[in-house]
């Protein structure tokens, strides 16, 4: 199953959703001695917060120039950037952190942090020490940037650092002010950070377990549009975990991330409307979200849209498309004996049909 940062959910065409490990949004969280957890991936490292209007963004900047991405030192042709955009109104620094000036951006940021005593400009400072654009990366500058941000209000900077100090970034592991971090920060209205700290709350190791606090946690998130949050709390209406259960606000909830994008969240909301669960039944959206999601690589999605094909459920049968996506699928983890079973009594001629298309997909010729 495709690894995201947020909660890993099983699921199956005539099943439901299973519950496996939450995982913290960037960092992977040790679960309670109680729980079973399925195996998965580690969660990757988070991108600190965007500190500006457009801080909420978890991608990286749109135009990064490749000379500054994966460089100590700024290209030269960047040396010259204008120190200011035409508009007195937008921020110059972050103007040119937009546009992959790093090294521009850190001077101006520096600049007016300096003489402005400007929190958000602190924060720039920050982000860009912590992944290295233009510049070493430095988590000790970073944190400590940030840590000046904070100190001034900016929910951003108090995130980030919250993030880094639970993951042992810029100094040495502090769970317990990591976590307080998260709190102010979700207290101004950080989704991230709600999300964030309602998986501490699931979790009952900073603090004792607490599904109650972790839902209304995951629902002040999910309402500012965060899908991680949205899908975790899928979750916990599809169990009852903390929330009474209710079928169709999990099934909307598993929309509005599919929506966002959340890969995990397109296939259970693809199950959904193929079964009629908490939703009109819709066969063809089921089968282009399944799409959607096995060609993102999510080895779930790939075996259900193998029966699909196989079987010809709502779709022409396509016997050497189906196997294909068997192959695929099983290549990642997600065997199927039926199926392995199914495809021996292949003919030798579709079978290698299947086999090289599954090759095509991973590039081998």
């Amino acid at each position: 199953m495709t690894t995201r940062p947020g909660w890993m959910l099983v699921a199956a065409l005539g099943g439901g959703i299973a519950l496996a490990v939450p995982a913290f949004a960037q960092l992977s969280l040790t679960p309670p001695a109680e729980q079973k957890p399925t195996p998965h991936a580690p969660a990757p490292k988070p991108p600190p917060p965007r500190p500006a209007p457009k801080a909420e963004s978890k991608a990286g900047p749109k135009a990064e120039p490749k000379a500054e991405a994966k460089s100590a030192k700024p290209a030269a042709a960047k040396k010259d950037a204008p120190a200011a955009p035409i508009d007195p109104n937008v921020d110059a620094a972050y103007g040119a952190y937009q546009l992959g000036y790093y090294r521009t951006a850190l001077d101006l940021a520096t600049k007016r942090a300096t003489e402005q005593n400007d929190p958000k400009s602190m924060t720039l400072i920050g982000e860009i020490y912590a992944s290295g654009l233009g510049i070493k990366r430095n988590d000790d500058k970073a944190a400590e940037w940030y840590g000046k941000a904070a100190d001034r209000g900016d929910r951003n900077a108090m995130f980030a650092l919250g993030m880094m100090k639970i993951s042992g970034r810029g100094g040495p592991a502090n769970r317990n002010e990591g976590a307080k971090l998260l709190a102010s920060s979700a207290k101004l209205g950080k989704p991230e950070a709600a999300y964030n700290l309602g998986l501490l709350y699931l979790e009952g190791q900073v603090f004792p377990q607490d599904l109650k606090r972790a839902a209304e946690l995951f629902k002040q998130a999910a309402d500012a549009g965060n899908a991680e949050a949205q899908y975790a709390l899928a979750t916990f209406y599809k169990e009852g975990r903390g929330v009474e259960k209710n079928i169709t606000e999990a099934t909307r909830l598993l929309g509005l991330a599919a929506l966002a994008d959340n890969v995990d969240a397109e296939v259970e909301y693809a199950i959904a409307l193929f079964n009629g669960t908490g939703v009109k039944k819709d066969v063809p959206t089921a089968i282009a979200l399944l799409n959607r999601a096995a060609r993102q690589n999510s080895p779930i999605a790939q075996n259900r849209l193998a029966h699909i094909l196989i079987e010809g459920k709502g779709v022409p049968v396509d016997k050497i498309a189906g196997f294909k996506w068997h192959l695929i699928a099983k290549t990642a983890g997600a065997g199927d004996p039926d199926l392995d079973a199914r495809m021996a009594e292949l003919s030798a001629e579709d079978r290698k049909k299947a086999e090289d298309g599954a090759r095509h997909w991973f590039g081998v010729r």
